[in-house]
């Protein structure tokens, strides 16, 4: 990405005005073109009506769809715009029917949601193994596919590290034995560029918060025809079927069936002018300009005495988690955070798998983006080792 491309989104992002945002993995700064429309379609439905407002706006609320489906190569008909990542992973997820017996296949990485939702499926979950880089081990998921699997599920970028599992390569396995794939790509939409005819994925989940800079409260799932046509959503309303006779009803045909009616259309569009705006960047640049930024950043933390980096996988990606010797990860936030540095903490209870098998301490989590500069980077390795390991030295 060109000098010139991140100093015009630095100019239009005006929180960069205010703080070091090294927390993009749990929402990103938008630009002011999302804030601008959500804001825009507020007022405007104030004065107008909500119902009226909204059909008025009809046909730019269709172009988000298509936007979404630019995002991921897909077809518009695959697309549904939900509240939330969790509620478009749900949407599948509940539509399946588990029996007795049922295996789910999932990864090491895998987040809290979706392991909540396998132990209450009832279904058995098979955790993949890690190969010797930290990744899913796709050998050992080929290896525990039989005739009972009922799926393949698996996060595509875990919420606690850099790593970054081979889809593309759990798609073919998952093609191959005729077994329907859902990735959770809630924190590598909007970093990475994805293709879901290369992950061959069945369907896809993700959020608007995260990396995309779109507002909160709004999700979006892609599902292929061969996976929509052979499930029925666990929850049906007037939007996603209809109804035909007084006993009978019609689910529609397109990835709407996973939809409800009810809808913030100022978020909706919100999230439109964020997809809008990452396209014109592009997302081969945004993901180059994202995985060298993080690159650094391991690489100058590496340096520091007392200071663990602990992302693993031989592809990695925006986020960088890491321990200080000594100092919880709670308290290294609360010093950042006093510096205007923005992070996170990741702990046990997001990612039992991965921090179980690892005996990993709570993690500092700083994600980058690519409207953080190289001077931001600095900023925070600087305050680290001259703030939190100078305090405790």
């Amino acid at each position: 990405m060109r000098a010139e491309q991140v100093q015009r989104a630095r100019e239009e992002t005006p929180g960069c005005a205010d703080v070091v945002h090294l927390n993009n993995a749990g929402s990103a700064l938008p630009p002011a073109v999302v804030t601008d429309t959500v804001v825009d379609y507020l007022r405007h439905e104030a004065l107008t009506g909500g119902y009226e407002a909204a059909a008025e706006a009809q046909e730019r609320v269709d172009g988000v769809y298509a936007s979404v489906a630019r995002l991921l190569n897909a077809d518009s008909a695959d697309i549904a715009l939900t509240d939330n990542a969790t509620r478009s992973w749900q949407a599948i997820f509940y539509a399946l029917d588990f029996r007795p017996g049922d295996k789910i296949l999932t990864c090491r990485a895998e987040y809290a949601s979706n392991a909540i939702a396998y132990l209450q499926s009832g279904a058995e979950i098979v955790v993949v193994d890690d190969d010797e880089s930290g990744q899913l081990d796709v050998a050992d998921l080929k290896r525990r596919i039989d005739g009972s699997v009922k799926l393949i599920s698996i996060s595509h970028v875990p919420t606690q590290g850099g790593l970054v599992n081979p889809a593309e390569e759990v798609g073919e396995v998952a093609r191959q034995a005729g077994i329907p794939y859902l990735l959770d790509a809630c924190q590598s939409a909007g970093q990475l560029d994805l293709d879901v005819t290369k992950l061959k994925c069945d369907a896809l989940s993700g959020t608007g918060r995260k990396y995309l800079r779109g507002p909160r409260g709004t999700g979006f799932l892609y599902v292929h025809p061969r996976l929509r046509e052979s499930l029925e959503p666990a929850t049906l309303d007037l939007h996603s079927a209809a109804w035909t006779a007084p006993d009978s009803y019609e689910v529609v045909k397109s990835a709407k069936r996973f939809e409800v009616w009810e809808r913030s259309f100022g978020l909706v569009l919100g999230l439109g002018a964020a997809v809008d705006y990452a396209l014109e960047l592009g997302l081969p640049a945004i993901e180059a300009r994202v995985t060298d930024l993080a690159a650094r950043l391991r690489s100058e933390l590496s340096e520091l005495p007392k200071v663990t980096v602990h992302d693993v996988g031989r592809r990695k990606c925006g986020i960088v988690t890491f321990s200080v010797a000594g100092v919880p990860a709670a308290e290294v936030k609360q010093r950042l955070a006093a510096a205007k540095i923005n992070t996170s903490v990741s702990s046990r209870g997001s990612a039992q798998y991965d921090f179980t098998g690892r005996d990993l301490p709570d993690l500092v989590r700083a994600s980058v983006h690519y409207y953080n500069t190289e001077a931001e980077i600095q900023s925070l390795v600087t305050e680290i080792s001259t703030g939190v390991l100078s305090t405790r030295s």
